[in-house]
């Protein structure tokens, strides 16, 4: 990401006397292993010690609140620093900063299977969340830079979309059978071999978007302001569900974030070489891919968290068995990614968010409708998760292309940052809003009718929000936009491909 404009398997290919023939290719399918395994990595460690928080309260000894700041360190830092994780990217360039990123996630994931007390599991999730806030946007970014646009893209997108899907599901079910078979360190220390994986294959790479661009610099009081206003946005939704929206600590939270965030903008708007180019924002296709991300986020994180409850306080579900319910879900997304990257060309990015938005909605309200007390897996777990996934599976691929639609080389990791921000943030906002709802309705009540009707209610919750998001792609994605993967841009691809700049197929 030198400015240049070219990616790595650009550069590959204008030095084809020196390669021999296929050397782009190679090159390309490591960066996606690279991408994957990190996207997966992410994902992972986002869920995976959910389900050993029980056994991580009883041997290291954590009281009161502390126990949450396992998970709360965690998305804090990471949702924090992605837009400087994003943004470094471009100026240092991806290699170095991918590098980073796996070294420091490795070491902190080391740290926290042998922490020793609240404290130092705490500090080592903290550290995690940075490596985390590195690693994210790079891996969406190496997918722009290594493909051209066109069917290799859309391919690799779909199979960034499986991956992220993966973590998460398979996450809560390493989390569940890791902690019953050899104690809650486990679900740190098994970060380790796949860091020394994604690190050998980085090693495996050609040159990744140039390195540190000339002149470049670091817009160091955007990148204070926005971390600070984004980590305090975060910490607000994050502590509402324990305090109440309108309690001093969320609105404190909330309101400095808002005066930070709004000092940010003011400072991109004035400065030469800005964290967050202003202009980013006005294509249609990125604001539209930002909000959907959002929304979208906002309704599956949160539902993630219900329908993981529901199964084991309510069906009573134990911890493994719910881990191997969730797998379904991860087909879904598997199956809608896989039709999503033959699906976009045709479709076009507009009507194949919004259709992808309406099922996942609709699989959404299945899940409301069936929440019952003598529901079963079957009507209550499966054939909703089967229709949700397969929805937002839908979704990966049209909302990585307009994430990044009209954006240039030198600016990717930006709108990586962006678009990754926009789901932390997403993610965050949702779980505090359906944890409101659902205990509105509960009112602190744990009897099984009345967690089965708050859960019914973040499920509706969740399902307007998922409606929202097609609203939005419906409305503000350009009727005539599609993706560039139709028979132009695949000739294109073909004619990129004949001349070295191969991609996987």
């Amino acid at each position: 990401m030198d400015g240049a404009g070219e990616s790595g398997t650009g550069r590959a290919a204008g030095s084809g006397a020196a390669r021999a023939p296929g050397a782009g290719e190679r090159h390309a399918r490591w960066l996606l292993v690279v991408a994957l395994t990190v996207q997966f990595l992410v994902s992972l460690d986002m869920s995976v010690v959910n389900v050993a928080l029980p056994d991580i309260r009883s041997d290291l000894g954590f009281g009161g609140d502390g126990l949450l700041w396992v998970v709360n360190a965690y998305a804090l830092a990471f949702g924090g620093l992605l837009m400087l994780g994003g943004r470094l990217a471009d100026l240092v360039g991806p290699r170095r900063v991918l590098t980073a990123g796996l070294v420091l996630f490795g070491l902190a994931s080391l740290a926290g299977g042998l922490a020793w007390s609240p404290g130092s599991l705490v500090a080592a999730r903290a550290v995690q969340g940075v490596g985390a806030a590195a690693l994210a946007p790079v891996a969406f970014a190496l997918i722009t830079l290594a493909f051209p646009a066109g069917p290799a893209r859309s391919r690799a997108l779909g199979l960034w979309g499986m991956a992220g899907a993966a973590g998460g599901a398979v996450g809560v079910l390493a989390g569940g059978v890791l902690t019953d078979a050899t104690g809650w360190r486990s679900v740190m220390l098994v970060n380790v071999p796949i860091v020394a994986f994604a690190l050998a294959a980085a090693a495996r790479t050609g040159p990744v978007g140039g390195g540190r661009r000339a002149g470049a610099r670091l817009d160091v009081a955007g990148a204070l302001l926005v971390t600070a206003g984004t980590t305090l946005l975060v910490l607000g939704l994050v502590r509402a569900s324990d305090h109440g929206w309108g309690s001093a600590v969320t609105l404190a939270s909330l309101g400095a974030a808002v005066i930070l965030l709004a000092a940010f903008v003011a400072v991109e708007l004035r400065t030469a070489s800005p964290l967050l180019r202003p202009g980013l924002l006005r294509g249609r296709p990125v604001l539209t891919a930002n909000l959907f991300c959002l929304l979208l986020a906002s309704a599956q994180f949160g539902a993630f968290y219900f329908v993981s409850l529901y199964m084991q306080l309510v069906l009573g579900f134990g911890a493994t068995a719910a881990g191997f319910a969730f797998l379904p879900f991860c087909v879904g997304v598997v199956a809608g990614s896989v039709l999503a990257a033959r699906a976009v060309a045709v479709l076009g990015l507009r009507r194949l968010m919004t259709v992808g938005a309406t099922l996942a909605a609709l699989g959404m309200a299945w899940f409301a409708a069936t929440a019952t007390v003598d529901g079963g897996f079957l009507v209550s777990i499966l054939g909703p998760s089967l229709v949700c996934s397969f929805g937002i599976g839908l979704c990966f691929v049209p909302l990585g292309t307009a994430a990044t639609t009209d954006v240039a080389p030198g600016e990717t990791g930006m709108a990586s940052g962006l678009l990754n921000s926009s789901r932390q943030v997403g993610g965050s906002l949702g779980l505090a809003v359906l944890v409101t709802v659902a205990a509105q309705v509960t009112g602190g009540s744990t009897g099984l009718a009345e967690l089965s009707s708050g859960y019914e209610a973040a499920f509706w919750a969740a399902a307007g929000l998922l409606a929202l998001a097609a609203l939005a792609a419906y409305v503000l994605l350009p009727a005539e936009r599609k993706a560039p993967g139709g028979p132009a841009a695949a000739e294109r691809g073909r004619g990129a491909e004949r001349e070295g700049d191969a991609a996987p197929r």
